[in-house]
């Protein structure tokens, strides 16, 4: 089972999918409508470049032993939402019914050889 479909089928769980680094192609599984789908994708990879800057720039001021670079993810929370990205994959959560640790786990542990110069 792809990555998608098991994070899909886990509680509290909205939507997941995977997005290329260019921008122009995603795929998705879950509670979202295809333009919904599109709207996530392009902003998932626009804030990873942002947040990629920003460890970068970090790294250079602080050193490279910060461990902010290269990053892997983000994640934001809200009251009610999460979304979590780690490569080029997201996942949609409700807050009241999904694990964000385990989720993070799970995206960490199965993208930990996923490129990061693609960024």
């Amino acid at each position: 089972m792809s990555i998608v479909s098991d994070l899909v089928s886990r509680p509290g769980v909205i939507a997941a999918g995977e997005y290329s680094y260019r921008g122009d192609r995603f795929t998705f599984k879950g509670n979202l409508t295809e333009e919904w789908a599109r709207m996530a994708s392009i902003m998932c990879r626009a804030t990873l470049m942002g947040a990629s800057m920003q460890g970068r720039m970090v790294a250079r001021v602080a050193g490279d032993g910060v461990g902010l670079s290269p990053v892997r993810g983000w994640l934001v929370t809200g009251p009610s939402y999460t979304l979590c990205i780690v490569a080029n994959v997201f996942c949609m959560l409700d807050n009241g019914n999904a694990s964000k640790n385990g989720i993070m786990a799970e995206l960490m542990e199965r993208l930990a050889d996923a490129p990061v110069d693609l960024v």
